[in-house]
């Protein structure tokens, strides 16, 4: 083992808990044919045992944004948000600046680990990633960049074991309960 190589571990002894995750994915240029980020996360996450509850695509605009992840938190039928696209660095790359202040708390070492896992892929581009995460009222949001990529590195690499509840020695998903405590 390494400093690159992750500790924890999967008891498959143990049955998965269901995590109900909607998917946006944010692109002026995709719909649902071209959509090829949203589609792998989406094929992802129903094969790690976990419900698709919703996937949407809105354009690369703050209101629009805002308005979807809103909508599914307020629904009370998700437990997670995992976004694709408009992470970059670019003038119309607007999910940060649409999505973190709507945070609870953000999930600082999200961006830390992802940016970690994306070197050993991408190198030094991974500079151009503004990747973040927080929890919006007892909800998970995770937004990662919108290549294919840094969709599988940010699902296999980090948020898959996050929630799944049989990961060691703690996952997010034994949180859940907890996240609106006062």
């Amino acid at each position: 083992m390494n400093a690159f190589t992750p500790g924890g571990r999967i008891d498959e002894s143990q049955a998965i808990k269901p995590v109900r995750i909607a998917v946006l994915t944010v692109s002026d240029t995709r719909d649902d044919e071209s959509d090829t980020s949203g589609h792998v996360l989406a094929e992802r996450i129903v094969a790690a045992g976990h419900e698709l509850a919703d996937k949407g695509i809105v354009k690369d605009d703050v209101v629009q944004i805002r308005e979807q992840i809103k909508a599914w938190v307020a629904s009370r039928s998700v437990d997670a948000i995992i976004t694709t696209g408009g992470t970059g660095i670019t003038g119309r790359d607007v999910t940060p600046e649409a999505v973190e202040p709507l945070f609870d708390k953000k999930i600082d070492g999200f961006s830390v680990i992802f940016h970690l896992v994306s070197y050993q892929s991408v190198g030094l581009s991974t500079l151009q990633s503004r990747a973040t995460a927080g929890i919006i009222d007892g909800v998970f949001v995770f937004c990662l960049p919108g290549s294919n990529g840094a969709v599988k590195d940010g699902w296999d690499k980090v948020i898959s074991a996050q929630l799944d509840s049989r990961h060691g020695p703690c996952n997010m998903v034994e949180l859940m309960p907890r996240l609106l405590e006062k």
